[in-house]
């Protein structure tokens, strides 16, 4: 179903998808988390297609990561959980699976989930006003192994562990030096830039550029994770800090973590 706050549109042969929420800069609640997988796979059947551009709207965010103030709501409970837990992972896997290339245009703040959305994507541009991070630690939340397998192939253990460890934000300039971005234009052109690559993309043989995603992807080879330990990927959502975190969100404080 369309959601008013994930647009999509075309161009020729390129699919673009907006998150269109710039008073939030561009947060996702889980209807949008829904409608931004739906739109990826509408994409991804379409066989006219040759490449798709994801953006977000206004000029201070691409997207700002998941609506933690919507939480309240969508979480907390053992069947909220499944249905939250299920749809991230069909929107973050939606991105990898697509068989055309996605390019994101990262412009402003590219954080969490905005990230993730990033970082599930082929290509990333950016400007110097990008900032890029992964604040999962602030909020006691733990990444999917199948979200941080890209990150890990894109930039390696040290930049991985400054990201979610540390809890770095990056400029533009150092994704960019990190190989978190694929390249750096003024942050005015990062959507015009993000276009015409799309449209560089879409002028080469769609086959070849299909099976070239398809089997970089398929080279690296199945994860090295048990169904046990997927499964307990899950158990950050009943720990106190979790809670305390998201209450503290909202309440506009710093969260008190007890490692429980």
């Amino acid at each position: 179903m369309p959601h008013p706050h994930i647009l999509t549109s075309r161009e020729g042969d390129i699919a673009l998808v907006t998150i269109d929420r710039p008073a939030k800069r561009n947060a996702m609640d889980l209807p949008m988390w829904i409608a931004l997988a739906d739109a990826i796979e509408a994409a991804d059947a379409d066989d006219s297609l040759r490449c798709v551009v994801v953006r977000g709207s206004g000029e201070e965010a691409f997207c700002a990561g998941a609506d933690i103030a919507a939480f309240a709501h969508e979480r907390g409970t053992p069947e909220r959980e499944e249905v939250y837990s299920r749809e991230l992972t069909r929107s973050f896997q939606s991105l990898r699976a697509c068989r055309h290339p996605v390019v994101a245009a990262c412009r402003g703040w590219t954080m969490g989930g905005g990230a993730g959305i990033a970082t599930m994507s082929d290509f990333r541009v950016g400007g110097p006003g990008t900032r890029i991070g992964i604040p999962a630690r602030n909020l006691g939340i733990w990444y999917a192994y199948g979200e941080l397998d890209p990150l890990l192939q894109s930039v390696g253990y040290a930049v991985a562990c400054e990201l979610l460890i540390e809890g770095r934000v990056f400029t533009g300039t150092e994704a960019l030096e990190k190989g978190l971005l694929s390249r750096l234009v003024p942050d005015e052109a990062v959507g015009e830039e993000a276009i015409a690559l799309a449209r560089r993309i879409a002028a080469g043989a769609p086959l070849s550029n299909r099976f070239h995603k398809r089997a970089l992807q398929r080279l690296r080879g199945p994860l090295p994770v048990t169904a046990e330990e997927i499964r307990a990927n899950g158990d950050y959502a009943y720990t106190e800090d979790f809670r305390e975190a998201a209450r503290a969100f909202v309440e506009k404080r710093k969260p008190v973590f007890r490692a429980r």
